[in-house]
C-alpha cells in the first residue's frame, strides 16, 4: 500500500507538469507533442511499480502496440487502415494541391452567396464534416473562409470563436475527428463497452449534432446584431508548404502515441481517484479544459472502469470547456495563430458562450436524472 502511494504521489506530479508547464513555458508549448510523449514514458515507468487489486501496470508488448496503431487503424475502408494520421496527411496535401481553386471558390462563393447563409453553413457545416476530415484541417478551412468574409475585425472573431466551438463539438463524433476521440474509443475499445467507429456518435450525437445547429442559428443572431464595418483583421494567411503537411501528420501521431502511454500510465490514479468522483462532478472538474488541452486530460481521465454516465459527462465537460480560451483545443490554436487573435479577444466570446453551453448541458445530462426520468 505504501509503495502504491509513492506511485500515486509521482504521477500526480507528472500530471501537474503536464497540465502547468505548456501553458506557462512557451518552448515547451511549441514542442508539445515531444513534451506529452516524454511524460507519457514517465508515467508509464512509473506505474510500472503499482499494484492494486492484483492487477500490474506500465510497459507491455500491448501497450506499446496499441500506441504505434491508434494513430493509424481506427477502422478499416476496402480493406485499408484508415486512422486520423492519414486523414490530416491526405486532406492537408489535398489542399496543398489544389489551394488556388479552393481560395477561387471561397471567393466566389463569397461574392455571390448572402452572408448569413454563409455563416450558418460555415458553422454547422465545419461542425459536421470535422469528424471526417479532422479538427485540424476543419480550422484551417475556417480561418481561410472567414478572413474573406467582408466583415470588422470583432465580428470575425467573435464567429470564429463560434465555429471553434462547433468544429471541437463535432470532431467528437467519431474517432478520425480530433486526438480526444481517437484517444477515447482506444481506451474504450474492450471490455466492457468494446466502443468502435460508431460508439461516440451513439453515445454523444443526440447532444452534440442539436448544439450544433443551435451554434449555427447564433452565429447568425450575432451577426445580425453586429456592425459589419470596421477594423479589418490582418489574417496571416500562406500557402503550406509540402514538408509542412508532412510534419504536421508526423507530429500527430507522436500527439496520439504520448497520449496512449499518458492514459495507461494513469491508470493507478483513475482506479484509485477519478472513478469514485460523481458524474456531475466530472462534468464541472473537466472546466479546466478551458485551459489546457483536452484530449490530454481525456487520456488521464476516461477509462473502462467510468460508468456511461460518467464517461458521458466527463467528454461533454471536457469539450464544451475546451473552446473557451485560445489553449482547450486545437482548432482555437490554429485559428488564433492565423488570425493574429489575442487570448483577451478571445475570452471576451469563448468564456460567456462555453459557461451558457456548460449550464445548458449539465440541465440536459442531469435534470432527467434527478427526476427519475433518464
Amino acid at each position: 500500500m505504501e509503495q502504491l502511494m509513492i506511485v500515486n504521489i509521482l504521477l500526480l506530479v507528472i500530471f501537474a507538469i503536464v497540465l502547468v508547464l505548456p501553458f506557462k513555458v512557451k518552448k515547451i508549448e511549441e514542442n508539445i507533442e515531444m513534451f506529452l510523449f516524454l511524460c507519457g514514458v514517465a508515467a508509464l515507468s512509473v506505474a510500472s511499480f503499482a499494484t492494486l487489486h492484483g492487477e500490474t501496470f506500465g510497459w507491455t508488448p500491448a501497450i506499446i502496440l496499441e500506441a504505434l496503431a491508434a494513430p493509424v487503424m481506427i477502422t478499416t475502408v476496402f480493406g485499408i487502415p484508415v486512422g486520423i494520421v492519414q486523414i490530416v496527411l491526405i486532406m492537408g496535401l489535398i489542399i496543398y494541391v489544389a489551394h488556388r481553386q479552393i481560395h477561387a471558390a471561397i471567393q466566389s462563393m463569397v461574392s455571390r452567396v448572402p452572408l448569413s447563409v454563409i455563416v450558418f453553413f460555415l458553422i454547422c457545416g465545419l461542425g459536421l464534416i470535422s469528424s471526417v476530415i479532422s479538427a485540424i484541417l476543419a480550422a484551417i478551412i475556417l480561418v481561410e473562409i472567414v478572413c474573406a468574409l467582408p466583415l470588422g475585425r470583432r465580428e470575425m472573431i467573435g464567429l470564429t470563436v463560434i465555429a471553434c466551438f462547433s468544429i471541437g463539438l463535432g470532431a467528437a463524433l467519431t474517432p478520425l475527428g480530433e486526438p480526444l476521440s481517437t484517444i477515447a474509443i482506444s481506451k474504450l475499445s474492450g471490455d466492457p463497452y468494446y466502443a468502435g467507429f460508431g460508439f461516440l456518435i451513439g453515445l454523444l450525437g443526440w447532444y452534440i449534432v442539436p448544439g450544433i445547429v443551435a451554434l449555427g442559428v447564433l452565429g447568425v443572431a450575432f451577426l445580425k446584431r453586429s456592425d459589419t464595418g470596421g477594423e479589418r483583421m490582418n489574417c496571416h494567411l500562406k500557402r503550406e508548404t509540402l514538408r509542412e503537411v508532412v510534419i504536421r501528420a508526423g507530429k500527430v501521431y507522436l500527439f496520439i502515441m504520448a497520449l496512449v502511454f499518458l492514459g495507461e500510465g494513469f491508470k493507478p490514479i483513475i482506479l484509485e481517484y477519478i472513478i469514485q468522483i460523481p458524474s456531475e462532478g466530472l462534468f464541472w472538474v473537466n472546466i479546466v479544459s478551458a485551459v489546457l488541452d483536452n484530449a490530454t486530460l481525456a487520456a488521464a481521465e476516461i477509462g473502462p472502469q467510468l460508468t456511461i454516465l460518467q464517461i458521458k459527462s466527463a467528454l461533454m465537460g471536457l469539450l464544451i470547456a475546451g473552446g473557451m480560451l485560445i489553449p482547450g483545443n486545437i482548432p482555437n490554436i490554429i485559428a488564433a495563430g492565423k488570425m493574429g487573435i489575442t487570448s483577451k479577444e478571445w475570452v471576451r466570446y469563448g468564456v460567456p458562450l462555453g459557461f451558457a453551453l456548460m449550464l445548458i448541458y449539465f440541465s440536459i445530462l442531469f435534470v432527467p436524472v434527478y427526476l427519475g426520468i433518464a
